[in-house]
């Protein structure tokens, strides 16, 4: 069976990530794109669209005008959150680029949408789909490390600053590098401890490095009067079990421990960092060991790899929850307490208070 599928967005992410990988997936036929500037839709289609593909302006047009089995929402984080639940009540399963949405309240809309209309949502957390990821995922639900009590999850840039688009508008996007990369950091370490269910955050955001002029940057300098968003951002969380996690992310920040979407873990009976590929350390007979994890999957001339790509078999994976009708990798209530707790550290940073959380 193939899915029809509406691409909502046909910017960067949707061309760097979404598109390509789709275009990858033999159930997925991309039959409508949409885009608030018409030549992009128009550009995405000529690209990635089936012959007949349709373009346009405006997303409900597209949502009542075309039969639709899924949606690729690849928007400014803003406009996440209605845009999804358009698409859903209009019978769409929707897979959401991430962050879920600028704020909690935005993502419990999309979570109470899916529950009413019974159609599937999934965030695109794809860091989630990466070899090292998927083994050390496996390695914690086996229990190798015991009970995590203690986590980094590390989104740090030295001079990464996005300047294109909306990246640098805080009303657009609800923040700059913890909620753009920092998500990413966070939902790998939560999801390594399978652990939901924070007690408080304490957290603090900076904008020192975003008002220096014609800056060193991967991008070429930022506009100082345009960077309404932190430059870096960093927080605490402790967990209702007692466990806690150190958050750090940053798009401009004077270290040279450069590391993004990545976490470091800390069990009662073993430890894993991802700082140079993948390491598995531990105690074994009273002596101390570090395991080096192979990842790659090469060994013969032609090939050299570290197996599919994260955001094909991200795609893949969600195509075939639908189809199949089984539950996504990336669950909603999973990246709803991501957001959670990302709106609980700029709240902290604002206020210099910490912030508690309630569990229903």
């Amino acid at each position: 069976m193939t899915l029809k599928i509406g691409i909502i967005g046909c910017g960067g992410i949707a061309n760097g990530k979404h598109m390509p990988a789709l275009k990858e997936v033999a159930e997925a036929k991309m039959i409508s794109f949409c885009d608030t500037i018409p030549e992009r839709a128009q550009k995405a289609k000529e690209e990635f669209g089936a012959e007949d593909a349709t373009v346009y302006t405006d997303f409900k047009e597209m949502l009542e005008q075309e039969d639709l089995d899924l949606v690729h929402v690849c928007t400014p984080n803003d406009s996440h959150s209605f845009i999804s639940v358009s698409a859903m009540e209009s019978g769409c399963h929707v897979m959401c680029e991430k962050p879920m949405a600028k704020t909690s309240a935005q993502a419990l809309k999309m979570i109470e949408a899916s529950k009413r209309t019974g159609m599937k949502l999934t965030i695109g957390y794809q860091n989630r789909f990466r070899t090292d990821s998927r083994y050390l995922h496996q390695v914690c639900e086996e229990g190798a490390l015991g009970d995590i009590y203690f986590a980094k999850a590390h989104a740090i840039r030295r001079r990464a600053v996005p300047t294109w688009g909306v990246f640098l508008n805080e009303e657009a996007q609800g923040g700059g590098p913890l909620i753009d990369i920092g998500t990413h950091a966070l939902d790998l370490t939560l999801w390594m401890m399978n652990n939901y269910k924070p007690k408080y955050v304490v957290g603090n955001t900076y904008h020192e490095l975003s008002k220096t002029p014609n800056a060193a940057n991967a991008w070429g300098p930022w506009d100082p009067e345009k960077f309404t968003v932190e430059d870096s951002a960093f927080g605490y969380i402790v967990m209702e079990n007692g466990a806690s996690i150190f958050l750090e992310s940053s798009w401009a920040l004077n270290s040279l421990g450069v590391k993004e979407a990545k976490t470091t873990l800390m069990g009662n009976k073993g430890g894993a960092d991802m700082n140079n590929g993948l390491t598995i350390n531990g105690e074994d007979h009273s002596l101390l060991y570090e395991k080096q994890i192979e990842l790659q999957t090469g060994g013969v001339d032609f090939y050299d790899g570290e197996g599919d790509k994260p955001e094909v078999l991200e795609a893949q994976s969600f195509i075939n929850a639908i189809l199949n009708d089984t539950e996504p990798v990336v669950k909603p209530e999973e990246a709803y307490v991501v957001t959670r707790i990302l709106e609980a550290i700029y709240e902290s940073s604002k206020t210099g208070k910490p912030v508690q959380f309630e569990h229903k």
